[in-house]
């Protein structure tokens, strides 16, 4: 096995938030009428597009930068069908170097489902129905990987990586994995999304756990197979979605595309991340992720430059929800929106709401520093990390920690807004290309909170998000680093964790 090692010094992956461009927009509209949508589509100077965010009436917006002469944001958010105007905030890895430009897979049909009538989509721009829309110019076939037939190596041992996660052993996970692995792996139809850069789903160690979509996975009434029918099969808006989707391309295969090295673009973070949620265990390859048999959703909206937008994320988390996550791992956000706004991301934080209504637990990474990669305290700081910050009771923030139980110097705390700690530095984990490799940061903490709670919640599948998350913290083990730092004042450990409650019981 190939094995990359990038230094702590050389790769501290965080996320910073740049203010977009005033043409770059998301508009809450106060209905969702075909009037109110008309309504904005004459608000706009000619040539806009308008594409809905398919909840609560939002709606992104991108204004031709010819045309900004003739257009105010400020007059747009005063006018009586508009509720709301922000900027979609551009999210983006820190320390990127610009990558090699990437053909475009075919972009699928505008969703504009929440303004359902076909005629509206076709006067936005957007597509009412239909199969893929054809890009253009051309595309290189295979620029990603065709779906993987459903593969589980049959093999019962141990993975002959494992003694290089030291976060395994910290985290105290091993023991469950022994009352597993006697028999071989068993199953979990439990679903984690990882939203981030896209996962290899084809990754020896993760295409056994990859979720494949039940609605669009074998054949349809005329014998083809579901996932290249061109048809959505299952009505959820979104065409041969069979492993998820790349919401940056628009396309059904979010790939994690490599690009750059150990000082910017993405190294695999999102397939490094799925590896630590639930690389697949005891198979005798590899590694083993906390959750040995998770099923990983790969949704993608950060690019192999590293870049993504808050309307993107928003579509990857309400993707997550309604086709049924339980748990959505968040490696990624901001040192601070726009300081001078108190409604801030609004967006965003109501997309966040919308998973506590539904119930998924939302496990997002404490944030990486400054610029300089210096930690600092969510609590007092002028630009705090979000999406770890807001205050929705949902959201399980995750500080990165050493072998030593000390913070990552990098790792940002917070005694109100830090939930607890995990391993976060030399974190060893998949790479794209059936590679393995170390990366530090919270965005490696985070995943193993995501893939702990997804061990708790197999278990006890009638506890609620509220439980789960009662327990997460609950279960933490003190330590000194993290002793007004974080609300549990403590670091993950699966073994206290699994057994939370049952003196009780």
């Amino acid at each position: 096995m190939n094995k990359i090692i990038l230094g702590i010094c050389a790769l501290l992956i965080s996320t910073m938030t740049f203010a977009a461009n005033n043409n770059d927009l998301i508009v809450q509209l106060k209905g969702n009428s075909f009037s109110d949508l008309l309504a904005l589509k004459n608000m706009v100077p000619e040539g806009s597009t308008i594409k809905s965010l398919n909840f609560k009436n939002y709606v992104h917006v991108t204004v031709p930068e010819n045309r900004m002469h003739t257009f105010s944001a400020g007059v747009l958010s005063q006018q009586p069908e508009v509720n709301y105007v922000q900027p979609n905030y551009k999210i983006k890895l820190v320390n990127t170097v610009e990558a090699q430009e990437q053909e475009a897979m075919n972009p699928i049909k505008d969703i504009c489902e929440i303004f359902a009538p076909k005629e509206l989509c076709d006067i936005i721009g957007g597509g009412g129905g239909g199969g893929p829309t054809p890009p253009p110019g051309d595309t290189k076939p295979g620029d990603n990987p065709d779906f993987p037939a459903v593969v589980v190596n049959p093999n019962v041992g141990s993975d002959p990586m494992i003694d290089q996660q030291w976060g395994m052993n910290d985290i105290e996970v091993s023991e469950f994995w022994s009352e597993n692995t006697k028999e071989g792996t068993v199953e979990s139809d439990l679903i984690v999304a990882v939203i981030d850069t896209g996962v290899d789903y084809t990754h020896e160690d993760l295409a056994g756990n990859m979720w494949r979509n039940p609605g669009e996975d074998g054949l349809d009434e005329n014998g083809n197979d579901k996932s290249t029918n061109g048809i959505d099969d299952d009505g959820n808006g979104y065409i041969d979605d069979l492993m998820g989707w790349d919401f940056a391309r628009k396309d059904n295969k979010p790939f994690d595309l490599k690009s750059g090295g150990p000082f910017g673009g993405n190294p695999g973070h999102g397939t490094h991340c799925a590896g630590n949620v639930g690389a697949r265990g005891g198979n005798g390859i590899g590694i083993s992720g906390v959750a040995q048999s998770v099923k990983i959703m790969a949704l993608r909206f950060l690019t192999e430059d590293g870049q993504g937008t808050t309307a993107d994320a928003i579509l990857s988390i309400k993707y997550a929800v309604d086709n049924g996550a339980k748990i959505t791992s968040n490696s990624w956000g901001s040192a601070g929106e726009n300081p001078s706004d108190p409604s801030g991301n609004k967006a965003l934080r109501d997309m966040i709401a919308y998973s506590q209504e539904k119930g998924v637990l939302f496990v997002a990474a404490a944030g990486n520093g400054d610029r300089a990669g210096r930690g600092y305290d969510n609590d007092t700081s002028r630009t705090p990390a979000y999406p770890a910050s807001y205050d929705n009771d949902i959201i399980v923030s995750v500080a990165a920690l050493d072998e030593r139980d000390n913070l990552g110097s990098f790792s940002n705390w917070g005694a109100q807004t830090v939930d607890l700690g995990a391993p976060g530095v030399n974190v060893y984990s998949t790479f794209p290309a059936n590679k393995y490799g170390s990366i530090s940061g919270t965005s490696m903490a985070t995943p193993h909170v995501a893939g702990a709670a997804a061990l708790y919640w197999s278990k006890n599948p009638d506890k609620t998000w509220v439980e789960v998350k009662e327990a997460l913290l609950s279960s933490a083990v003190p330590i000194s680093a993290l002793t007004n730092k974080a609300t549990s004042n403590g670091k993950l450990n699966v073994k206290s964790l699994m057994a939370f409650g049952e003196a009780s019981e």
